[in-house]
């Protein structure tokens, strides 16, 4: 079997200081800063990692980066209020979440040009993509709901009830089961993808923001709890709260489940938890505000 390649390098979306902040992983160091303006926030990485996909919700934009060669490619106006985006695994596409329009824009990024939407939920938020590039879901934080979206027909296939004010949306590696962070109802939103159902739920700390995936559990960022939840994925008990930082909010683990990394709002750090310890190992200051919502380790 291939050995899952290790991640060195996460891409930080900073808000507030419309940057972006390279760090290194190996040794926890900020080495390199670009501008991207419009106060960008969401962000996702093509299939082999060198292009970063931002979006600026204040300037309505789509940024595209070189993330090798640290440079700004392209830029997209799309309107209305992107937000959380997602790449497919095999086609030349990016969605965009629509904060304000209730839609999902699809951007070729050959083209660099949209070539269509889909209408979802009230205020769709985190996107995520299964591993076969079949299906699109949708945090819709507005309607308290996922949306499953047919990526070939562009059609919403179902609509699933979760917690209150979904947010962040994370898919397992075998395209199994969905998990949502619900932030009004402080608790994460288990789906069995094929059912289309809920199959359970865990309580986490407040203001739950986004989920990652690492050695049979589940890391809640707690954006108003200053702390991470652990979850077991088979049981759904909760393992532990590590004290983590001040509105911990985009959240990812390397493809080796040996690390999660959690961009802290509040502290502008980036910070290192030991997946199988469950301790904090490292923190890498960065620029002002960095959110990293969705993923952002190459």
């Amino acid at each position: 079997m291939a050995v899952p390649a290790i991640a060195h390098e996460a891409l930080l979306t900073d808000q507030p200081s419309d940057t972006l902040s390279f760090v290194d992983l190996d040794t926890m160091k900020e080495s390199g800063r670009i501008a991207v303006t419009g106060k960008p926030a969401g962000i996702a990485l093509s299939r082999d990692k060198a292009t970063a996909y931002v979006t600026s919700p204040d300037s309505a934009e789509l940024t595209e980066v070189d993330a090798v060669a640290r440079k700004i490619k392209r830029r997209l106006t799309l309107g209305g209020g992107p937000l959380g985006i997602a790449a497919h695994p095999s086609r030349p596409e990016v969605y965009v979440a629509d904060w304000y329009t209730h839609k999902i824009r699809i951007v070729d990024t050959n083209k660099f040009a949209v070539i269509g939407e889909i209408k979802v939920g009230d205020s769709p938020s985190g996107l995520a993509v299964t591993p076969d590039g079949k299906l699109l879901l949708s945090a819709d934080r507005d309607s308290d709901s996922v949306s499953v979206v047919d990526v070939e027909s562009r059609k919403v296939l179902a609509t699933i009830p979760v917690g209150k004010r979904p947010f962040g949306i994370t898919i397992d590696a075998r395209g199994e089961r969905a998990y949502t962070a619900n932030v009004k109802s402080d608790d994460a939103t288990i789906i069995d993808i094929a059912a289309r159902k809920v199959v359970g739920s865990v309580k986490t700390g407040r203001r739950p923001y986004a989920v990652a995936l690492a050695q049979g559990r589940g890391f809640v960022t707690d954006q108003y709890g200053g702390t991470v939840t652990v979850f077991d994925l088979a049981t759904l008990a909760v393992i532990k709260r590590i004290n983590s930082c001040d509105h911990a909010e985009g959240i990812e683990a390397d493809d080796g489940e040996q690390n999660v990394y959690v961009a802290c709002w509040g502290e502008d750090i980036l910070l290192r938890i030991d997946a199988q310890k469950l301790a904090v190992t490292g923190k890498a200051p960065v620029a002002d505000g960095p959110r990293a919502f969705g993923k952002f380790l190459r």
